[in-house]
């Protein structure tokens, strides 16, 4: 008799399960990642196909069940590009959210604002954001997938060398990425045999830069560097066509959009700058091993949003760069996670390929960066 009450009361488990749609099998604990994004404000167009990338692909990996199993619970919020709600944010996704992952501060300024923050509470952090300071000199629980400033005064260094520019003019504007990236071309020209003639610095609100391209103008530089992001730059170089400045003009990969582009107009033609190989994937040979990857993000983002651009690619890469930790840690245990991060290797992204280590917190070369030069209104390939 007891055999057959086992029985009715066994079944009698199955059926309550089957009629309030639960099930006996414990569901995995979520991932839950955090992120801190300029979706308005100045670097909004940064920050917005960052946070759309994010979104996209949160959305297709829950979709097929998650990360081993462990869903994604996605917690955003803009902080409109102020480093005193960057900290704010950070502070609520550790303490309130309780996070497992930090992807953002899409700029430099926000992203190095919070480095104390996510040390002290140990939380794995990947950086969307450009200057070197970021992961130099190296913090355990901080990472970055952007090309770092200081690659990028390099690679224009060394094009100028190429071209015989040995006099160059430098202006920048007033952010954590701009005046990073004036003193990494302060401290790399002489490397490459480069004077620096002029040394102008504007504010990013500004609305007129023709008084400091003006001084330049009178200098015996053969080119000119602008290190900036946002609007700034594309009235940096509306300027110099109007004041007739028939120089080179070097940008950084803070204006690798097309935002930039439709900024500038006619004006941003002839001008040169280090980026990512994304907004040139077409471009690339067949047997580019990041071609495929390229081409299949920018198909799926250009599909529902658009136009598409590295920093929507430098999401992507801290996204998939936990994914792929996550799965090699089998955990979602944040110390396990960090490790893997750190242990990245040969992760082919749309930034370049990463390597990770104990003290490479970046993992990309100097040959992940392309020569870009705006043709026509275009970007196109030069090396």
């Amino acid at each position: 008799m007891r055999f057959f009450k086992n029985i009715v009361t066994l079944l009698a488990v199955f059926s309550l399960a089957f009629l309030s749609g639960t099930s006996l099998v414990q569901a995995k604990d979520t991932l839950k990642i955090g992120s801190f994004l300029a979706v308005t404000g100045p670097a909004s167009f940064l920050g917005d196909p960052e946070l759309k990338t994010l979104q996209m692909y949160i959305e297709e990996i829950n979709a097929k069940g998650g990360i081993n199993g462990h869903k994604i619970e996605f917690v955003h919020y803009d902080t409109k590009g102020k480093a005193k709600e960057a900290k704010n944010f950070v502070n609520r996704l550790i303490k309130k959210d309780k996070v497992d992952v930090i992807i953002g501060g899409t700029t430099s300024g926000n992203s190095l604002a919070v480095i104390d923050i996510v040390e002290k509470a140990k939380v794995p952090f990947i950086s969307l954001a450009g200057s070197i300071k970021i992961v130099e000199p190296v913090k355990k629980w901080v990472f970055k997938t952007p090309h770092t400033d200081k690659m990028a005064a390099e690679k224009i260094f060394a094009d100028m060398k190429k071209r015989g520019i040995k006099k160059a003019a430098l202006i920048t504007g007033n952010g954590g990425f701009d005046k990073s990236g004036r003193a990494q071309c302060l401290a790399l020209a002489p490397k490459y045999g480069i004077e620096i003639v002029a040394d102008e610095k504007y504010g990013n609100a500004d609305t007129d830069m023709t008084t400091q391209l003006t001084k330049i103008r009178a200098t015996d530089a053969q080119a000119i560097i602008n290190f900036g992001f946002g609007k700034a730059p594309a009235i940096v170089a509306k300027n110099i066509k109007q004041l007739g400045i028939k120089l080179p003009v070097y940008e950084s990969h803070g204006v690798a959009s097309k935002k930039f582009i439709e900024l500038a107009g006619d004006a941003a033609n002839g001008i040169r700058l280090p980026a990512a190989a994304l907004i040139v994937a077409d471009q690339l040979p067949a047997d580019d091993p990041q071609k495929k990857v390229l081409l299949a993000y920018k198909k799926k983002y250009e599909a529902k949003y658009g136009p598409v651009s590295t920093f929507g690619g430098h999401a992507y890469d801290a996204l998939f760069i936990t994914v792929e930790a996550v799965k090699r840690a089998g955990t979602i245990d944040r110390a396990k996670i960090r490790d893997e991060i750190e242990k990245t290797h040969g992760f082919v992204g749309t930034g370049g390929i990463f390597n990770m280590s104990p003290t490479d917190h970046l993992g990309l070369n100097l040959d992940a960066f392309k020569m870009i030069e705006i043709q026509n209104g275009n970007w196109k390939l030069l090396y």
